[in-house]
């Protein structure tokens, strides 16, 4: 088994706590199905949103609506760019795996898909 990364990300229509939270869990949910993971095998999750996001934590949602509670989880906030993507979720998951490298699906969501349009479609054609 060795530890690797999943990248991710998803936007959000509007900073409002319950918009939040639902898009992390449905970003954080599809991760975790895209790549069979099993709870004991994550290993930290950190966040990123952009400076616009200020209603919730994202990690709120791992938590509270996925009752994942044994993992390690750090929020950040994105450092901002001229003309970057706004009402933006950025994840980086750690996990223990058996699974290649090459056969990690990360997930573009949303507005987000626009930032690694070569992943987005790897992750769409494998749903």
């Amino acid at each position: 088994m060795k530890t690797l990364a999943i990248r991710g990300a998803t936007t959000v229509e509007k900073n409002e706590k319950l918009c939040i939270l639902n898009e992390t869990k449905i970003l954080i949910q599809k991760i975790i199905d895209m790549n069979n993971l099993q709870e004991e095998n994550i290993v930290s999750i950190i966040f990123t949103m952009t400076r616009d996001l200020d209603e919730v934590y994202a990690s709120v949602a791992v938590r509270e609506l996925l009752g994942l509670n044994d993992i390690p989880l750090l929020n950040f906030e994105e450092k901002y760019i001229k003309n970057s993507l706004g009402k933006c979720i950025r994840v980086l998951m750690h996990v223990n795996t058996d699974t290649e490298k090459d056969k990690i699906v990360h997930i573009y969501l949303n507005e987000a898909k626009k930032l690694r349009t070569d992943l987005s479609i790897r992750s769409e054609s494998n749903e």
